[in-house]
């Protein structure tokens, strides 16, 4: 699985300590470094059945200086992510990615779905 995550995030942290406790095996990618791309983020929303809007960062310091609670609902999916894909501060994390799986943010139940692949 694709495990996207910010090292300085406290919730990334505890969500890694649980993929290594399950012994769920993953490729680590920095979020900032390597933020998803705008194919990715429509793959990964299909796939998940989530709206966009689930995969921003919406407690974010960025979030809130750009504005996007009133800004949002105005763009195109397109814009947003393309918005996405240009700062992955945008991007709500954890994300983990498998072939049959997306999860964004960590909650355990919904991560489970992981180990029963591995």
């Amino acid at each position: 699985m694709l495990f996207l995550c910010y090292d300085k995030c406290s919730t990334c942290k505890k969500a890694e300590q649980w993929l290594k406790a399950q012994g769920i095996s993953y490729t680590k990618r920095s979020i900032t470094e390597q933020p998803p791309t705008e194919e990715e983020l429509a793959l990964w929303q299909q796939k998940s059945g989530l709206p966009l809007k689930r995969f921003f960062n919406t407690s974010g310091m960025l979030y809130r200086q750009l504005e996007l609670k009133e800004k949002l609902p105005a763009m195109s999916e397109e814009e947003q992510r393309k918005l996405l894909s240009q700062n992955g501060m945008l991007v709500k994390r954890p994300i983990g990615v498998s072939d049959e799986l997306v999860c964004v943010g960590f909650r355990q139940g919904e991560w489970e779905g992981f180990r029963k692949k591995d």
